[in-house]
Parts: C-alpha cells; structure tokens; sequence
C-alpha cells in the first residue's frame, strides 16, 4: 500500500483509531435543505397530502429518468411490492432474482403469493449473473427482479435480452445507486419498472421513502389504483419531498465525488491481497455507491474472521459492515425454487462493504480507509487470538 507507513497498533488492540471522531453522519446539515425546509414552513404547505413539493419532486424525477411517470410511495421496499403489484405477479407465479439480494426483495415476492426462483450471481461482482437466467425460467415464471448492490451493476442490456426470449417482465431495484449509468442509460430505467430508495442512509435520505418509475400508463394506473384508498394510503410526505429536491439537484455532482474517491481507494488497495472491490462485466457503467463492495479472504489477513474484520474497522471510526445473507442459508426451501449458489454462499461469508458517506471526504477519507485496513492487516493474527 503505497505511502502508508503507520506500524502503530489498532484501536482495537489499544491503539489510537483512525478517526477517532468515528464515521460522518448522515444525512449532513447541507444548508440548501435547511433552506428548503425554512420555505416549506414559511409557506405553510408541508401538511398537505398532495402539495407543490410532492408534485415538484416527482416531475424532476421522471426528467432525471427521462421516464414517463414516477410514483412517489413510503418506502422502497414497498415501492417493490408495488411494482410487482403492478406487473400482476401473484399466487402460483415466479420471480427470477439473485440468491443473494436485499431480504425485502425476497419478501415481498413471498407475501404476493409467488415463488422467488434464485439464481447464482457473477463470480467477480456478487451481483445477478444474467447467463443463468435461461435455464432458471419455468413455465410458470412471469418476472425478473434485478438488483444492483454494493457498487456492482448488472448488464441490463443481457437481461432484457433474456426477458424478451423468454416473454418475462422486468423489475429494476435501483434503490442502492440513484443516479448510476449502465450501458447509456439510467439505472431504474430498462426494465417495465424501476425503482429507487430515500431510506435513511441512503443517497437521496428523507428518513424513508421510495420511488417507482415506468414509461408504462397502464402499470402506473394500476400502482395508483392499488395505492388508493379514498386518499393515498403508502404516501411520500411533502416534508420528505421538501428535502429530496435539493439532494436531487447535488446528486450528479456527489456521484462524481463518490466514484472519485472510489478510483482513490482501489488504487490504493490495489496491492492488499484477501481484500477486493467488486468488478463489473457491463460495457460501461457509471455505479452508485451507496455501499462499496469487497470480498475479503479471511487466509490472506492473517485468519482473520470477517467478523472480527468489521469489529477491529468500526473500532478505527471506519464504517465497513458484513453483507446481506444468501437466501438459500435463511429461509426454508419450501418458500423457493433454487438453480444453482455456489457465488451466493461465497458472498454470504466473505462479503464486507463500507458505507458511503466516508466517500465524500476525497483524499482524507481515502487515506482513513486505507490506512484502516493496512493497520487491521498489518496486526490481523494478534486481533485474532485477543477476540
């Protein structure tokens, strides 16, 4: 690790952390939010079921999308459910998605009555891996639930080729990566239905929240009809929205930042054995980084568990986490059809992935976390035996 000298011992050990302030918050104070706020309550409309910034931050999200219609809803896991919902996935139907995703994902095909179909993800990325979308589809199998995770993407390109063979609708979970670019477009946008995320650590934060976004009238109307309960019954607030516009309007030039500093790290990185980003195979893509994946190799840090790994990081005020689990490892079999996991059981042990908001910190940030793992590295057997 080029540059990086410090033999001090970890925080963990006893030592001095990293950043001993411990990891940024977020959301920031940004004052253009606070601004935004101050106008909300001056003008006396944020109690409104359907006001003036509900309807300004859906409009700015379909331009941004260069989509038709955008839903605004509670959360994006509900935003899931109700585009599945909407594509009129019920009892007795399939939904392809990858072994390994967001719990949610899972559920919510679940309590719609269908069978979530599981497919092994791409060995580099940890994410869905579209050459196996094929021989997953059954007779019954009506969708296709993509999700990009941890600053991998998947080719959409080949799985809207796979969709349109075999006569299957597709689903886009973007919620971990507003903003991100595959192959041309924006991530959200291939499939019948996209959808992204405003939970609160997320890189539009409004708390909660979630967003569905088509080009389809029919599969708005059916959202709108199902979400209608003589007034909206899953709404987004005008507070929420109140707060989004002005994150919505920074996004591109944060995305910037992020991958920036994302290019900083894994240069930095780059000579670390058993700590590795996420590859992409798509012909271009620009990610999002709400999370930024690594596989860690537990051999080549000394024996060093992932669990311990996480412990000893958070201790330097680094911000790295364990991943999702792999679906076939926590819940029954009898709620899913399954191909094939080898990946998926590698990324349920060895996935470990840092939280973004260290990312907009540039050089500084990139340092503490290179110099974090370097210290965890350099003292991983002594870390071992003490824990």
């Amino acid at each position: 690790m080029p540059g990086i000298t410090d033999q001090s011992p970890p925080a963990i050990l006893g030592g001095e952390p990293v950043r001993p302030e411990g990891p940024p918050s977020w959301p920031p104070a940004w004052e253009e939010v606070s601004a935004a706020l101050r106008r909300s309550l001056e003008a006396g409309t944020w109690g409104n079921y359907h006001g003036p910034e509900t309807r300004l931050l859906a409009e700015r999200l379909a331009a941004y999308h260069e989509a038709e219609f955008v839903e605004l809803c509670c959360s994006g896991t509900f935003a899931v459910e109700l585009a599945l919902r909407a594509l009129r996935i019920g009892p007795g139907d399939e939904v392809i998605l990858a072994g390994y995703d967001f719990i949610g994902n899972f559920n919510n095909i679940v309590a719609l009555g269908a069978r979530p179909v599981l497919i092994d993800l791409a060995p580099d990325n940890w994410n869905l891996n579209p050459e196996l979308i094929a021989e997953a589809v059954g007779p019954n199998t009506r969708a296709i639930l993509v999700t990009h995770l941890h600053g991998g993407v998947v080719s959409m390109s080949a799985v809207m080729e796979a969709a349109r063979r075999h006569n299957l609708k597709v689903i886009e979970d973007a919620c971990q990566m507003p903003g991100a670019v595959i192959e041309g477009r924006k991530a959200g946008t291939w499939g019948d239905a996209g959808v992204i995320s405003f939970g609160g650590g997320k890189l539009l934060s409004a708390g909660r929240g979630g967003a569905l976004i088509t080009s389809s009238a029919e599969i708005r109307q059916r959202a709108q009809l199902w979400c209608n309960r003589g007034n909206h019954a899953y709404p987004l607030s005008e507070l929420q929205a109140t707060v989004l516009v002005p994150q919505l309007e920074r996004l591109d030039g944060r995305n910037r930042q992020r991958t920036a500093a994302v290019a900083g790290l894994r240069e930095r990185l780059a000579g670390v054995p058993g700590l590795r980003p996420l590859m992409n195979r798509a012909a271009s893509a620009t990610p999002g980084y709400y999370k930024l994946g690594f596989q860690y190799d537990p051999e080549n840090f000394g024996g060093l568990s992932r669990e311990k790994f996480v412990r000893a990081a958070r201790a330097e005020g680094i911000d790295f986490n364990a991943g999702f689990r792999a679906f076939h490892l926590c819940r029954s079999s009898r709620h899913f059809r399954q191909t094939a996991s080898q990946a998926a059981t590698s990324a349920d042990a060895g996935m470990v992935v840092l939280h973004h908001p260290i990312l907009l910190e540039g050089d500084q940030g990139v340092d503490q976390v290179a110099r974090c793992v370097q210290k965890i590295r350099l003292w991983a057997e002594a870390i071992e035996q003490s824990l």
